[in-house]
């Protein structure tokens, strides 16, 4: 693989991951939960201040579940901090591919059928 190739494909796979409209949003969306969980222990001591990490969790779902379960495998439930965010944060960016790529395909198919249309 030379040089070239590989520049081209870790450009193709940032801009699917972060520099399009849908994937940004979602980054936005899990970063925002993200900075609310974090800084909720400075504004609630309550014993349930824990659960607003809830939902970061949840809006990196499904992929977060594999992080979970590897969390219960490995540490019997009582997985490190470092561990679920960086599971938070990896998730995120999966699905940001995931649907930056559906995002792609999408508007790929309508160009080539917008094409297809004004061409006739």
């Amino acid at each position: 693989m030379t040089k070239t190739t590989l520049t081209t494909r870790i450009r193709t796979l940032t801009r699917l991951t972060v520099t399009n409209r849908v994937s940004a949003v979602y980054l936005a969306l899990v970063g925002g939960a993200m900075a609310v969980a974090a800084a909720g222990p400075l504004f609630t001591t309550g014993p349930d201040a824990s659960l607003i990490w809830v939902w970061p969790a949840l809006f990196t779902f499904p992929a977060f579940g594999f992080v979970a379960w590897l969390g219960e495998a490995g540490w019997g439930g009582e997985a490190p901090v470092w561990f679920l965010v960086g599971g938070i944060v990896l998730s995120a960016l999966v699905q940001s591919l995931a649907l930056g790529t559906v995002w792609h395909t999408l508007r790929g198919r309508r160009a080539h059928r917008t094409r297809l249309t004004t061409a006739n």
